[in-house]
């Protein structure tokens, strides 16, 4: 566990400004971007000493503006006003691509080039030669992993959670969270069954989905997502918005996953009883809900503990690791989140980490608040995962009181 609450204060006055200047250049990366990562692949590849033959750098030169050309065309066919599922896996599978090419022609442009240049292996033709193929190497075989590893169904991964205010009757409550789940353009209706399928073997008292169910409405996505009627709970199934939602209708979203028989937790809370003991779960609409213009949809954490009794323990549902800045500062016990992804294709996770406090797993805000990042379940667009696998999670939460022998 990562406890952040003796370095967070000190630090945020320096990176602030480095993070401002930061986020504002982001905003110029999808002008930017397509044409880095094919451009710079393009010269690692064809242009830096290989001395190939005429026909295989026009050919490859013609390849790479192709892909220049194709993948922000698809993307903006597929992900537009026209959402084109073929154009979106198109577009979708080019960017991933793209970026892990991108990636190791950086890497092994540089790195194994010098390598080779200290080692004294060959003339320069050589190691050009050896750098292209080793990047086409390194590629293929990190895209055809990383497929596999985006398509199957997530490993589970169990910890134990201890709140110092959980009553011992509920020492050992088992709390199952999925997450970021992104049902699209792919058909994943099997991959769904089989994921909530696995999410029954854990026998969880409480299951959580912290948003992120899909890309396209809920009439679009609606098969992918009815497997989740079948998720097994003992207390019950809580449900969030994510930012996702709001880009293709979050009503629609809210009003199936009720229909699915999931507790939408819209800026309210239930309550968790066993052995005398209580849990307030509360859950908020993501951060950019208040944005979107639907009426009533914004994240009000006043609202989610609006009557609950400050002295019980809370876990609280919030889509976005960092409005963990308000749960802590609320004195909340344990915050779920998605979204991030782990970064999903490696090293993307340096840009996740300038947008949000935590990437995966647990840490600690304050005092109190405990943060569980989850780096999802399914995958958004590009279908690789390098670097950064899926997961349900399975949370034992730990009371630091034995419980009561009957």
């Amino acid at each position: 566990m990562t406890d952040t609450s003796d370095t967070r204060s000190a630090d945020s006055e320096v990176q602030a400004p480095r993070r401002s200047r930061l986020l504002r250049l982001m905003r110029y990366l999808p002008l930017i971007a397509p044409v880095l990562l094919w451009a710079v692949p393009c010269g690692v590849l064809l242009y830096t000493g290989q001395h190939w033959p005429v026909a295989v750098t026009l050919v490859g030169t013609a390849l790479f503006v192709l892909g220049l050309v194709v993948m922000p065309l698809a993307m903006g066919r597929g992900h537009g006003r026209r959402q084109q599922d073929r154009a979106a896996i198109v577009g979708d599978t080019l960017l991933g691509a793209s970026w892990v090419l991108f990636t190791w022609s950086v890497l092994l442009g540089v790195l194994l080039r010098l390598a080779l240049t200290v080692a004294g292996v060959g003339e320069s033709q050589d190691r050009a030669r050896i750098v292209t193929w080793a990047v086409l190497g390194t590629t293929a075989v990190l895209l055809a992993w990383g497929y596999a590893e985006a398509r199957r169904v997530p490993r589970v991964r169990r910890l134990d959670v201890r709140l110092p205010r959980l009553g011992a009757g509920l020492d050992g409550l088992r709390v199952a969270l999925i997450t970021d789940t992104h049902y699209g353009p792919l058909d994943r209706a099997r991959w769904s069954e089989r994921v909530c399928e696995t999410v029954n073997t854990l026998e969880a008292d409480l299951v959580c989905h912290t948003g992120d169910i899909a890309d396209g409405t809920a009439e679009r996505r609606r098969a992918q997502a009815v497997p989740l009627g079948t998720v097994q709970a003992t207390q019950a199934r809580v449900y969030v918005t994510g930012n996702h939602e709001y880009y293709s209708e979050a009503q629609g979203w809210v009003d199936l996953m009720d229909e699915l028989g999931w507790e939408p937790l819209r800026n309210r809370h239930l309550l968790v009883e066993r052995g005398g003991d209580t849990l307030v779960v509360a859950g908020v609409d993501d951060v950019t809900a208040e944005s979107s213009g639907l009426a009533g949809h914004r994240a009000n954490l006043a609202g989610a503990l609006d009557g609950a009794d400050p002295d019980l323990p809370v876990l609280l549902l919030a889509h976005q690791p960092k409005f963990v800045d308000r749960a802590a500062a609320d004195g909340i016990d344990l915050q779920l989140s998605g979204h991030t992804h782990g970064g999903q294709i490696w090293p993307f996770h340096h840009l996740v980490r300038l947008d949000q406090p935590a990437l995966a797993g647990l840490s600690r805000h304050g005092a109190r608040t405990l943060l569980y990042t989850s780096r999802g379940t399914g995958f958004w667009g590009p279908p690789f995962r390098v670097f950064a696998p899926s997961e349900i999670t399975l949370l034992v939460l730990r009371s630091p009181q034995p419980p009561t022998t009957p």
